[in-house]
């Protein structure tokens, strides 16, 4: 037997958010279904009222209530240390990790010519115009696949002799983590990064 349209519907608006695969859809419309009238009405109102508050910081491009948002606000962060990030989910990442204390600059993706998207639909401009406000290091945090790879490099070729030194995060194996699981381009660049050990 069919399930009603309703919840197919349901399903087919589910199976669009991020990580959610068909089965999972069908789950979720099925308890929503089920559940209370006015929880679903709670929970309806409340993606709204989210979505209508947050909006872009108009300086890191990051998600905030209030713009610009409180970590470009913050006069004890280092203004001199700018991080470059592919998403605003990627600011908190970082600050969840709790050791970088400078300020952030969401990129809005990453060069991709197979998926249409080119230099000019990234904010480098407004990446360009930060750096005469006294950024002294740009740290690149971009995921370490072949497209966050040419757009670290595009992004050092462009920044190059702008006033401020260009890094890149370490790449190298997750804690707790054994050599086994470690596949070989991991393995690599933990070589190449590896530090010096002091007694």
């Amino acid at each position: 037997m069919p399930l009603p349209e309703p919840i197919t519907t349901l399903s087919e608006a589910l199976c669009r958010l991020p990580g959610i695969g068909p089965r999972s859809a069908e789950r979720l419309a099925m308890h929503l279904v089920q559940t209370e009238a006015d929880e679903v009405r709670r929970l309806a109102q409340i993606l709204v009222q989210a979505r209508e508050r947050i909006r872009v910081c108009s300086v890191c491009g990051g998600l905030t209530e209030a713009d610009p948002c409180a970590i470009c606000q913050d006069s004890r962060r280092d203004a001199s240390l700018l991080c470059v990030v592919e998403r605003p989910l990627d600011i908190f990442a970082l600050e969840k990790a709790g050791s970088f204390r400078g300020l952030y600059h969401v990129l809005g993706g990453r060069i991709s010519p197979l998926n249409g998207v080119e230099p000019e639909d990234l904010r480098l401009t407004e990446l360009e115009s930060r750096l005469g406000r006294g950024v002294t290091e740009i740290v690149v945090a971009l995921s370490t696949d072949v497209e966050g790879d040419a757009t670290s490099f595009y992004l050092a070729k462009r920044l190059a002799g702008k006033g401020a030194k260009i890094s890149r995060l370490a790449h190298g194996l997750p804690a707790g983590s054994g050599l086994e699981f470690a596949d070989e381009v991991t393995l690599s660049r933990a070589l190449e990064g590896r530090r010096e050990l002091s007694a």
